[in-house]
């Protein structure tokens, strides 16, 4: 499962680049950049549709307990992801510094120098593995059986080898972003996302189980890597200098990272340690309903589409020439409206079909996963409408605190959830979760960018509030559907989505809407309308 991070990061650059290709046509100059834009939307919705086609089926080959196992193993393997420390998000930087100047020697050496650290990484990975393999009982506790130890061992080892492939071949990942080769690693991307239910299916129908899914993931990982090196090699002309590194860039690094090696650890504590605690307080049936809760916001996540990066230019530019935050303030509550008008659809929509859908998606053994994913995407739902705030202070540089005291409400999630699984099981554990997302990502942030940051959150929030009236006719239309006519089978799924999608549209543009989101969804559409 991705992260919140991952995803962000993932769903900004799409929408920039999307918004770069029917609105900004002229910036966007060369065939690999359209082509990029055009395989990551296609990559992003094979994903999504792959994964609401494959999810229901594998979940019935596997078996609650099964799938619960993988997801638990999972969540403790991902750990060990940490130790890239954040390195890959620098080498863009040093990188365009020596291309600039045309250095490719010292390109050369930088390539070096990163292979060096991310094999140093790999085999600390390796190595990590084989203590925790040497420490699955004592890692997993008493919540498994025999015949699930094995199985936890098996995938233990094949998630570890996937891991440690990933570091070195994440230098020709870096190395092909930064040389704008988009259309090869987008088209990898793509590939990778058919292959794997297609190679996987079979194998679960043959009785192979969470092992056979592991073995088809860890098959595609090192597959990706030798096309990787073949076409760095043949294509890109990529070259290793390992003679004469220069290791002092390593604290500048370091500075450079630290913080995204920070962001990286509250994640993983936020959204892996709930299954851990599960797998070990309860057993892999309540992972396995965790799981699906968490895939489930994980599609929430993606649909949340960060406008957000489109307007770093000119957070950067305001900040640098006046740091006036009126301006600020201004576009960060610009970009919150709309992004609350697009959440608040999928969450609504959610709230009165989801239990119909969790049921016919992943069938009635899953009901409690519906609670789960509601107490993850609601209070979730506040730091995606304020992502800008994020690039505000950057730009400010004042995102440091931020860090720590995000860090510290991870820690304190562990011990919110203990309690709380105990008595609720899953859906504890995401209560857990969404007291320290309230904490955190609403109480603590909302005061940060008010009293620190000095963004006016009572305009923010009055603006907001604006919206509210819309909400009424839509919401209103959703409990007669749902209570009075009744949304149960497939077919009422879909003829409810696409009923309350345009019941939302109608009383969001005659209510809703001020006039700048008009004249955004009229310039949007002439532009679709004119190229087609």
């Amino acid at each position: 499962m991705m992260t919140i991070s991952e995803t962000r990061r993932i769903n900004s650059v799409l929408f920039v680049s999307l918004w770069q290709l029917f609105i900004w046509k002229e910036e966007i100059v060369t065939n690999q950049r359209k082509a990029g834009v055009i395989l990551s939307y296609t990559s992003e919705a094979v994903k999504m549709i792959t994964g609401l086609i494959y999810t229901p089926i594998m979940l019935r080959l596997l078996g609650q307990s099964e799938y619960g196992l993988y997801q638990l193993v999972f969540s403790v393997v991902s750990y060990l992801g940490l130790l890239s420390m954040g390195f890959g998000s620098s080498y863009m930087r040093f990188y365009s510094r020596r291309k600039a100047q045309n250095d490719e020697k010292g390109i050369a050496k930088l390539n070096g120098m990163f292979m060096c650290i991310f094999i140093t990484i790999s085999v600390i990975c390796v190595i990590c593995g084989i203590v925790m393999l040497g420490n699955i009982r004592a890692i997993f506790g008493t919540g498994l059986t025999v015949d699930e130890y094995d199985t936890a061992k098996v995938l233990m080892t094949l998630m570890v080898v996937s891991l440690a492939i990933t570091f070195p071949n994440s230098v020709f990942d870096c190395n092909l972003m930064a040389q704008e080769r988009f259309i090869f690693q987008k088209s990898l991307g793509l590939a990778q996302s058919i292959l794997n239910p297609f190679l996987t299916l079979p194998l679960l129908l043959l009785g192979k189980g969470s092992v056979g899914m592991v073995c088809v993931s860890t098959l595609l990982t090192f597959s990706c890597f030798i096309v990787n090196v073949i076409y760095g090699v043949k294509v890109t002309k990529i070259k290793f200098l390992f003679r004469e590194l220069d290791f002092s860039l390593l604290k500048e690094m370091w500075v450079f990272t630290f913080y995204i090696f920070i962001s990286q650890i509250i994640d993983q504590v936020n959204w892996s340690v709930d299954k851990f605690l599960l797998g070990r307080m309860i057993g892999t049936g309540a992972v396995a309903v965790y799981g699906v809760g968490g895939q489930i916001n994980s599609m929430y996540l993606q649909f949340s589409t960060s406008v957000s990066n489109v307007f770093i230019p000119s957070v950067n530019k305001i900040v640098a020439e006046t740091n006036d935050n009126d301006k600020l303030t201004k576009i960060f509550t610009k970009v919150g409206r709309i992004q609350f008008i697009i959440m608040m659809l999928i969450l609504s929509g959610f709230v009165f079909v989801g239990l119909a859908f969790v049921e016919f998606w992943a069938g009635k053994e899953y009901i409690e996963a519906y609670y789960v994913t509601l107490f993850l995407i609601v209070p979730v739902t506040i730091p995606l409408i304020q992502n800008l705030g994020i690039e505000i202070q950057r730009a400010k540089n004042m995102h440091k605190s931020r860090s720590f005291v995000y860090l510290v409400i991870s820690v304190c999630n562990i011990f919110i959830s203990i309690p709380l699984i105990r008595v609720f099981g899953a859906t504890g554990a995401a209560m857990g979760t969404a007291l320290a997302l309230i904490a955190g990502n609403i109480v603590f942030i909302n005061w940060y960018y008010h009293s620190r940051i000095k963004l006016n959150m009572f305009f923010f929030w009055k603006n907001i509030i604006k919206i509210f009236p819309a909400l009424i006719l839509p919401i209103a239309c959703g409990v007669i559907i749902k209570y009075v006519i009744g949304v149960d089978s497939f077919l009422e799924i879909v003829l409810f989505a696409g009923l309350y999608s345009i019941i939302y549209a109608a009383s969001m543009w005659f209510i809703g809407f001020n006039e700048y989101e008009k004249q955004l969804v009229r310039g949007m559409l002439h532009k679709i309308i004119k190229r087609g």
